[in-house]
């Protein structure tokens, strides 16, 4: 965690943007899930392998301490399609609170190294029912995640596959309102971009070029290593056509 830190303190001085100010409870919102007798674990996931499974039993609700994952889902048919891109300070398999959601919907890939809470599905209903603070970033979570899937429904019907790209590519960056201009994010498979954006391969690798030519992004010529993202990203949004 340590080395995570430094890490991400040089992304801050490189963007030069200014330290964020939170009220203390932000600063640590899930302190109440490390809490003694909760029962979480902190779980190290490596590239590429699972959090969890489709169709696993839906017992516990895992938050991405550091890193990104990607959601997928598989049809009867047996197709597989990318539906989401999850990043550091995300719920994953929250849907298990329900109660009526007995079965994962979704399998959950690391795309980069993460570190994970694990925490039981009946500790975490617990804390929602008796912390106040929680229960409030819990919702907010919530309802930022279903704001992201209708903007996710609207590009699909509406926008550009161009559009639907740099979308994706902002919201892995997730720059806030310090100021921060660019944001170095762990690269993710052109493969993966194009499942999520509804397109091909070659096109996303046609817009990826164009956006480092624009120098909207940089990354290395044979796309290894990171991916920088520029805030300026946000001006292909609001172009015609």
């Amino acid at each position: 965690m340590e080395k995570d830190r430094k890490f991400d303190d040089r992304l801050t001085a490189a963007a030069g943007a200014a330290p964020r100010t939170a009220p203390l409870w932000q600063a640590d919102p899930i302190a109440c899930l490390r809490a003694p007798g909760i029962g979480s674990i902190i779980v190290r996931v490596k590239k590429k392998d699972v959090v969890f499974y489709q169709a696993m039993p839906a017992d516990c609700v895992f938050y991405l301490l550091n890193g990104r994952v990607k959601l997928t889902a598989l049809s009867s048919e047996g197709r597989e399609a990318t539906i989401a891109l999850m990043r550091t300070g995300d719920f994953l398999g929250e849907e298990c609170i329900t109660g009526s959601q007995l079965v994962r919907t979704t399998t959950a890939i690391a795309i980069s190294e993460c570190i994970v809470l694990r925490t039981d599905r009946k500790a975490l209903l617990e804390i929602l029912r008796r912390d106040a603070q929680f229960f409030n970033f819990f919702l907010s979570f919530i309802v930022s995640r279903n704001v992201r899937m209708q903007e996710d429904l609207i590009d699909r019907l509406f926008h550009t596959s161009e559009k639907r790209l740099a979308r994706i590519l902002l919201l892995l960056a997730g720059f806030d309102s310090s100021g921060q201009t660019e944001i170095v994010v762990p690269k993710v498979s052109q493969e993966t971009l194009a499942e999520i954006v509804g397109t091909t391969r070659s096109r996303v690798s046609i817009f990826m070029n164009n956006f480092r030519k624009l120098g909207l992004i940089d990354y290395d010529g044979d796309y290894s290593g990171d991916l920088l993202i520029r805030s300026s990203l946000r001006n292909i949004l609001t172009k015609d056509g």
